[in-house]
């Protein structure tokens, strides 16, 4: 473990103090703006499309400029999409600010691609730990984002412009920790005749197929119900400092078990403990199902964390094994355009289940993705063999 690795820890915290902050104000912010109470999830929905769409032009900018510069022009994005998120919200513009987070969504796409790089900063026997420790760097997040949307909600007269505001400058102080990251040097490709397998023959990998759909159904979920939880909490009667808390302690959830999954995963293998995952996804479910008290949010909301955070690190894990270094770039566009699709499908359908349905429909609609990533994995066990490269 470098250096490097524990700056791009703390990137990854700041990208996560980002998605973190955007969560907790967007719902609210677009509920306030929005016309009908369906579209509150708007401005959410339109940073994780973003994302979507920028996953091919962050691909090819990776392989063209490198690591390092690929992730500035992410954090310069990020910059101005704050700033002018702040000022649509500022002057009541819904649509002005739908498009600010699409344009943000290039920031998350090259963010999301931080753990596959922390693979490369670490010999290759200590990947899972490196993946899993930049994952971790995300605590930071858990504590700042929640904590920051409450502390900026009413910097400025108009509410949450602040919130936005901040966010440019957390952006800006990545941007200088991010120089000083040193990646392994890159070689941009020279011609089409080395670059490795096609993507329909990586995608025919079990290992690969079964670790796309469990990141995505993975954050489809947590996204689902992350999302809609200021809005239920709204409708519940608590206050927003009480959806502050139940965000933090999820996001504490979602990243502190970082500092020890690697060690998990090495131990017991990647199957086993993407298992135990899905498993604290369901009891989060059953938890939410049982009342809608403040305990029951903080609880349910913080196994739904450590759920994913299981999930995930282990299904990035098992994609490593599913292509070559020369691949990367492709592979890593295609896992991540589908976790992207499926989070802007559960970020529309997160505010309009809550506000049409309530939090309990919301809940049982989310049970059908994990039975589906559950038959994944057990397909994948069946295999008898991941597959490798």
């Amino acid at each position: 473990m470098n250096r490097s690795l524990w700056l791009l820890a703390l990137c990854q915290g700041l990208f996560l103090t980002n998605n973190v902050t955007f969560i907790a104000i967007n719902g609210l912010v677009g509920l306030s703006l929005a016309p009908y109470g369906w579209m509150a999830t708007l401005p959410v929905m339109g940073y994780v499309v973003g994302g979507a769409l920028a996953t091919p032009l962050v691909a090819a900018t990776q392989a063209r400029f490198g690591r390092r510069t690929s992730f500035q022009i992410g954090l310069a994005v990020a910059v101005v999409s704050a700033l002018a998120g702040a000022w649509c919200v500022a002057h009541h513009q819904l649509w002005g600010l739908v498009s600010a987070t699409v344009v943000a969504g290039y920031y998350s796409a090259n963010g999301q691609l931080y753990r596959f790089a922390a693979a490369e900063l670490a010999l290759p026997a200590f990947r899972e730990k490196a993946v899993s420790l930049v994952l971790a760097g995300g605590l930071l997040g858990a504590i700042a984002g929640p904590n920051l949307a409450a502390q900026t909600r009413t910097l400025m007269e108009v509410p949450f412009t602040g919130a936005y505001i901040v966010l440019a400058g957390v952006a800006l102080l990545a941007m200088v920790l991010m120089a000083w990251v040193q990646f392994p040097p890159h070689q941009p490709p020279a011609s089409q005749s080395h670059t490795g397998r096609t993507l329909a023959e990586i995608a025919r990998q079990p290992a690969f197929l079964v670790a796309c759909l469990s990141a995505s159904m993975g954050y489809g979920v947590m996204n689902l119900l992350m999302a809609a939880t200021p809005l239920a909490m709204q409708q519940c009667g608590l206050s927003f400092d009480d959806a502050a808390l139940v965000l933090e302690w999820h996001v504490i959830g979602m990243f502190a078990p970082g500092f020890f999954t690697g060690h998990l995963i090495k131990r017991f293998g990647t199957l086993p403990v993407m298992a135990v995952g899905l498993a604290l996804n369901l009891l989060c479910v059953a938890i939410a199902l049982s009342g809608l008290e403040l305990q029951q949010f903080v609880v349910s909301l913080f196994l739904l964390g450590v759920g994913w955070n299981f999930l995930f690190t282990g299904s990035t894990t098992l994609a490593l094994s599913a292509y070559r270094p020369e691949e990367k770039d492709r592979a890593q566009a295609a896992i991540n355009f589908c976790v992207f699709a499926v989070m802007a499908l559960s970020s529309l359908t997160s505010g309009a289940l809550v506000i049409t349905q309530g939090w309990t429909w919301l809940n049982i609609g989310s049970i059908p993705p994990l039975l589906l990533t559950a038959a994944g994995l057990l397909w994948l066990k069946l295999k008898g063999r991941a597959g490798r490269p």
